[in-house]
């Protein structure tokens, strides 16, 4: 099979879909990998590290595309790049299709098979792809939200950890996946309070077995949320639906009563977030301010540590890969039932339930 892997266009996006330990696990499987020109550069791969694990480097863009059964990326592509698509071809990415409907179409029209990272899932609902990005993102969360209290960054110029005599900051993880977890890991190592919401009542036992009583749990709902806004400095929002939009948890009118100068990460946002005031925002731009709450809503937040969640991801996507390329997609499936619940897109079908749900398409079962 021939796989391309064009460089991300994306602004500050430096993430790679393969690296050359991959590159070369495939050309010895008997695969030709293409590399789109610096397409690593921005993390450290060169294109000669490429080469000698034995891919061809692509200058040409269009070329890459033509050549290509598969394209492997690390984001959805933009509408700029969907001219060099192909009928029929296979795209594994992330795809966020629920709030990108062009995207969608596009797909569909073109018979393309797309495959999101963000909706490959095991039997018992675990997003093993999703992953490594959401602990990523979940670290980073607090790292963020407490940078953005300094009073110099607009926020309250509260200490998350505080000091002794001085109350500690509170944290709110709304969410507690993979994400969720690896924020409350956070906030509690440098000593802030810490509340977890979830509505999954199993998560919340085994998170207060896990802290011994270190963190308060709360069931997920209106009054639960609204009473752990009005005492929070950092808010994490981190709640999903695999593959659809997620709820709406954090209303407008909620932020007049929240500490002024306090910090809302809302890591949904790349499915439409959990805030209700939240608009996708910039690495160069990352926050705004609604009723004095900062909203810090950048997308692809693991892109700001684009080698390690480079290496990361694609330690998770590489078996499926050489699955697809060995096997064909349909016998791939076979091996990994979860890639199968990955499919979004086939032959003009959508064929994500949640995915066709949040646009009101039509949901075909997937049949190769």
């Amino acid at each position: 099979m021939i796989i391309g892997v064009p460089k991300e266009i994306a602004k500050d996006e430096n993430r790679v879909g393969l690296v050359p330990a991959n590159v070369k696990s495939l050309v010895r499987q008997g695969n030709k990998v293409i590399i789109e020109h610096n397409a690593g550069i921005d993390i450290g791969i060169t294109d000669n590290e490429y080469k000698k694990a034995g891919a061809q480097i692509e200058d040409n863009i269009k070329k890459l595309y033509k050549k290509s059964e598969i394209i492997v990326k690390v984001i959805e592509p933009a509408e700029s790049e969907f001219k060099y698509f192909k009928e029929n071809q296979i795209l594994f990415s992330m795809l966020h299709l629920a709030i990108n409907e062009n995207l969608t179409n596009f797909l569909l029209e073109n018979k393309i098979t797309s495959i999101g990272y963000e909706t490959i899932e095991e039997d018992c609902g675990y997003l093993p792809v999703l992953a490594p990005m959401s602990e990523i993102a979940g670290r980073m969360a607090i790292q963020l939200g407490a940078y953005f209290l300094q009073n110099n960054k607009g926020g309250r110029g509260t200490l998350l950890g505080g000091v002794p005599g001085v109350k500690k900051g509170t944290v709110t993880v709304i969410g507690a996946g993979v994400a969720g977890q690896n924020a409350i890991q956070m906030a509690l190592g440098i000593g802030a309070n810490v509340i977890a919401l979830d509505v999954n009542m199993k998560r919340l036992r085994e998170l207060d077995n896990q802290y011994k009583g270190q963190i308060q749990t709360m069931f997920s709902n209106t009054l639960n949320i609204e009473e752990a806004l009005f005492q929070s400095h950092v808010v994490v929002g981190s709640a999903l639906i695999p593959g659809g939009k997620t709820p709406k948890l954090i209303k407008k009118h909620y932020l007049s009563q929240m500490k002024k100068g306090s910090v809302i990460v809302d890591i949904s946002v790349d499915q439409g977030g959990i805030t209700e005031t939240i608009k996708a925002t910039t690495f160069e731009h990352p926050i705004y301010k609604v009723d004095n709450v900062i909203h810090y809503a950048v997308p692809n937040i693991p892109g700001a540590v684009a080698r390690t969640s480079t290496f990361a991801l694609t330690n998770i996507t590489i078996p499926y890969i050489k699955e697809i390329a060995r096997l064909g997609l349909k016998k791939a499936t076979n091996v990994y039932p979860d890639l199968k619940r990955g499919v979004n897109t086939h032959d003009r079908h959508l064929t994500h339930k949640a995915v066709a749900d949040a646009l009101r398409h039509k949901y075909y079962k997937l049949e190769f």
